[in-house]
Parts: structure tokens; sequence; C-alpha cells
């Protein structure tokens, strides 16, 4: 491979704000794995945001992008899995799997989708200095002909439109919207956009915990919340604090502290049929097939606020941000009722309609 801008790149990345700004190109957040795509001819590559090589774990997209992308160039893009028409990261997760056997079989049974929504380099060309508005027009021109699963992100420079897509595309399972400034060269690893994310509150039942990997305090609070059965489903955790607050709540959880797990809603989380009946704690990791063992079950009589962008299924689809305690709450009456259902969006009509530059 030899191209002008050669693996591994890390991405540019964003970082956060509470409202839309103005005077910028809009896109879709996309929630998948963050893809950097070279290819020379006959040879693709595609790097993590880490750098480390995804090509093994999607080797349908390795031959769609062979198909659909000009012969030699570098794209910054998500890689998506789509079910029902909007995105569904728990399948996506299913695909790193070390089993080469298990890959294919999941690459037919659920493919993988590239959405591309940056160009680093064309031909003999590295376009990392060229302003992102070029960048975008050069882009739409090199994927003009480009067909499913390959896809051109949508994107805009008008703000009305971004804050309907903002509402709108959250029901396709999309994250919020990204804000790029139309001068920004292409910087790696540096956050200079602005990502603007969907923030709701719930109420959970404290159920567990997890001790800090430094040994010293909360690590993290293991959350749940009743479903219509009035079975306790784990949907999450909440895990940021600083070292003094971590130490501060472990010394206040510890009177909440059960010898064992005999008598917890999750006692069943060590046996492995347990995991497919409900959801808990101590599930083996899909990234390293590993059960993490280290949870202190706690008394399920605290309720404590929490913040979070939007929920993948039945559990929080990243770590919640906690508020508050919230003593005047029964925890019995912490359910999946209070969370808000976005309307459906059908991402399939996002895909497939033409780029705009």
């Amino acid at each position: 491979m030899d191209l002008p801008v050669m693996p591994p790149v890390k991405p540019m990345l964003a970082k956060p704000a509470a409202k839309i700004p103005a005077g910028m190109q809009y896109e879709a957040k996309w929630d998948g794995f963050r893809a950097i795509v070279f290819r020379d001819g006959d040879e693709i590559e595609i790097g993590s945001r880490t750098g480390k090589s995804l090509k093994r774990y999607f080797p349908e997209l390795v031959t769609a992008l062979r198909a659909n992308l000009p012969p030699r160039c570098v794209l910054d893009g998500e890689i998506v899995v789509t079910q029902e028409g909007r995105l569904s990261f728990d399948s996506l997760q299913l695909r790193i799997h070390p089993a080469d056997s298990r890959v294919r079989l999941l690459a037919e049974e659920i493919p993988a989708s590239f959405v591309g929504f940056d160009i680093l380099a064309l031909a003999d060309d590295s376009l990392m200095s060229t302003p992102l508005g070029e960048r975008r027009e050069i882009l739409v021109r090199a994927l003009r002909d480009a067909a499913d699963p390959v896809f051109v992100a949508p994107a805009t420079q008008e703000i009305e439109l971004a804050r309907q897509w903002f509402s709108q595309f959250e029901g396709a399972g999309l994250d919020g919207v990204v804000a790029k400034r139309l001068t920004l060269p292409y910087r790696p690893d540096e956050r200079l956009m602005v990502k603007i994310k969907h923030e709701r509150t719930a109420d959970c039942v404290l159920a567990g915990l997890r001790p800090h990997k430094s040994g010293e305090g909360v690590g993290s609070l293991l959350l749940g919340l009743y479903d219509d059965s009035g079975t306790l489903q784990h949907v999450g955790v909440s895990a940021s604090f600083t070292m003094s607050r971590r130490r501060e709540l472990m010394a206040e959880l510890e009177p909440l502290t059960m010898d064992s797990a005999a008598d917890h809603p999750w006692a069943a989380w060590q046996r492995e049929e347990a995991h497919a009946e409900s959801r808990m704690p101590g599930a083996p990791s899909r990234w390293t097939g590993k059960k993490d063992l280290s949870w202190v079950p706690l008394r399920p009589e605290r309720v404590c606020e929490v913040a979070y962008d939007h929920m993948e299924g039945d559990r929080f689809r990243h770590t919640t941000h906690f508020r508050r305690w919230r003593p005047d709450r029964d925890p019995r009456g912490c359910t999946y009722a209070q969370l808000e259902e976005p309307v459906s969006y059908d991402l399939n009509g996002m895909l497939t309609a033409p780029p705009a530059p």
C-alpha cells in the first residue's frame, strides 16, 4: 500500500456542546464503529479509532469497499448495522468475534454498512489541509456511483434542518448531530468538531457497585429498572466521579452492602442461562469473552436520578451521568414506563437519499 496518507491514522474528534452552533456544516452523529478506510487498488485496510485493524471482522465490507471506492483513497466514516430501519449497536458488537467461521456467518446474517463523511486523500493528493467545505465536495464526487452498503452521510449548512435532524433521526437510533466548521482542515486526534447529543433523565434503582480499579472507592454504580413482570433488569452503570467522591460513596453505601447475592434480584447472575432470561451484571463481555465477577450486591432500596442520551433495546447505550439521589422515590416505581421513546424514523430513507454537497 502506497498512499499519500498511510495507516494508522487516528480520526478527528468532537467536543460536546449543549446546543447546535450556527454557521457550520451539520451531519447526523452515527452510532457505530468509527473507521478510517484505506484503499490502494485491491488492498483495503480498515482502521479503528485506536488505529487497530477492523478488516478481519467485516469481510463483506472489504468486498463492498473495493467495488465502490475510487482506486486510491482514504475515507473517514462509520461502520453500522441496520435492522428494521434503525441502527443496532448490539448487533454490531456481535460482529467482533475471534472465530473466523463465526465472523463469516455473521457477515451473512447481520451485514454491515459503511457511511463515509470525510475524505483524507484521493489518488496522489493528501487532503488533510484542504478545508472541510472543499473536502465535502470531493467526497460527494468520489462516491457519486457508490451503492449499498457504501453510503455518503447526508450533510447540510441549514441550521433549521440540523435541528429537525436532531429530533427526527433519533427514532432511527442515531446519536445526535455533529457540527463542523467549513474551513476546518483534518486534524487527527484533535477535538475540533462539535457534537450535540440527546440527554434525558431517569430514576433508577441502585442495586450494586463495582470497586474502582485503584482499590479505593466506587468504580461504578450498577443501575436497574423494573420491567412489566416485576423483574429488576440491569440497565447500565454510572461511573464518572472524582476520587474523593468515589471514597465517599463507598462509605455512604456500606450499610446497603449484602454479604452475598443469594437474596438479591440478580442472584442467578452466575448461571449462563440466566443472562438469556433477563439482564444482570456479570455477563461475558463481547470483546473479551470473560465474565466480570467483581461486583458488590446492594440492597435495592435507594433511587438515583441519572442523565442518559438514549436507549439501546432495554438498556442505556452509554454510561449514564449521576445527577442526584431521590429519597422521595419508591424503588418499585422505577420502571421502563418513565423513559421517553422517540418517534420511529426509517433509516433506509436517509441512507438511500442522494448525497447533497
